[in-house]
């Protein structure tokens, strides 16, 4: 929870850390252990606040259950398909096909129709009482799954139809002459709900038992898009915490005792390899400062408390933004993974050392004006 709240404090979410930190642990803790966050489905819905915001266990598809069809199965045997269900109409561009009466249009609507019909009972042959596809679905297939007794949902976009074949534990088919061969998906119960006033299908008790749907609900679309992403930050973060659950004091506390650390050992160490070291130590407390910064608090005041408070061994202090002084970390909940800030301290080192050994730099020459 700690470092949950840590990672949403400087966020959009902030006036709501509390209740967003409790929604991702639910969600990661659903997990197990894994870091597939794919099992984790965020669904977007303007209106309410962002506190109405709330984590579901199953998978919530955002589309609407077609006409004549039941609304609610049990013990549902599910079909996920990427598969043409409107060739009730000819569709071969730039062919053209003469007739010299009306009857043999009648006939070429007939056979399209009777190759449809056939399509759609090779589906129903599969022994599924539920069938999603990601292309649309015309009015002639709808309904002959209707009068089947067979839920139809089209339109499922990409992104839908592979998180529901992950969650459902089916697989996504495109032809259905072996049903032997075609992976069902299974779920306990589907169902329509509301949420606002949109109308969704929720798929509960579904196979994989760890996926879950977090509802986001706000004021607009834009503050939706910023809070999925603040959200996702701290789900990242979680799902490597569950790896390795070591953690370390945050607020900039880590980078003031490496500094430290790495100007002893420069002091110590002959010739120019000494002025690289300091380098590197002063880089490390340019994150306090640039925390500093973005609390609106002066950096060279803060970074001399934090440098006098390090001197001394077991120190816990880093930055308190609340209080604009220096603060104990441990004290106030802050905390990091520590295997993020290993990943962040690898790749930015990685990066500089790339940069030092660019010996050249080839400058294109500048565009020429017209």
């Amino acid at each position: 929870m700690n470092i949950a709240r840590t990672t949403l404090s400087s966020k959009i979410l902030t006036q709501d850390k509390e209740h967003f930190a409790q929604l991702a642990v639910e969600s990661v803790l659903r997990l197990r252990g894994s870091t597939d966050l794919e099992a984790i489905h965020i669904l977007k819905k303007p209106g309410g606040t962002l506190p109405e915001s709330f984590v579901d266990e199953g998978y919530i598809l955002d589309k609407r259950i077609g006409i004549g069809q039941p609304h609610r199965i049990e013990n549902a045997k599910i079909l996920v398909a990427n598969t043409p269900m409107d060739t009730d109409k000819i569709k071969i561009y730039g062919a053209r096909v003469r007739v010299d009466s009306m009857m043999k249009v009648a006939d070429i609507e007939k056979a399209e129709k009777d190759k449809m019909k056939g399509k759609v009972e090779k589906i129903v042959g599969h022994g599924i009482n539920c069938f999603i596809n990601r292309q649309l679905i015309y009015n002639y297939p709808e309904e002959l799954f209707a009068d089947a007794g067979v839920m139809a949902i089209e339109h499922a976009d990409f992104d839908g139809i592979e998180r529901l074949g992950l969650v459902t534990g089916g697989e996504i088919a495109s032809t259905f002459d072996h049903p032997e061969q075609v992976k069902l998906g299974h779920c306990k119960l589907i169902e329509e709900i509301m949420i606002g006033e949109d109308r969704l299908i929720h798929f509960s008790g579904v196979a994989k038992a760890e996926a879950c749907t977090i509802v986001l609900r706000g004021a607009s679309s834009h503050l939706l898009d910023e809070a999925e992403r603040s959200l996702h930050d701290a789900l990242c973060v979680l799902s490597q915490t569950v790896k390795d659950s070591r953690v370390i004091p945050g607020g900039g506390w880590p980078e003031m005792q490496m500094a430290r650390y790495v100007e002893e050992r420069a002091a110590r160490t002959p010739g120019k390899r000494s002025l690289a070291m300091e380098a590197f130590a002063r880089a490390l407390r340019a994150i306090p400062s640039i925390i500093c910064d973005n609390a609106g608090l002066d950096p060279a005041e803060m970074i001399s408390q934090l440098r006098a408070a390090h001197a001394q061994d077991e120190t816990k202090m880093g930055v308190d933004v609340v209080t604009g002084q220096a603060g104990n970390m441990q004290k106030l909940g802050i905390f990091e993974s520590f295997k993020v800030k290993q990943a962040i301290l690898l790749s930015a080192t990685e990066a500089s050392e790339m940069i030092l050994r660019v010996d050249d730099i080839i400058k294109s020459a500048p565009r020429q004006r017209q």
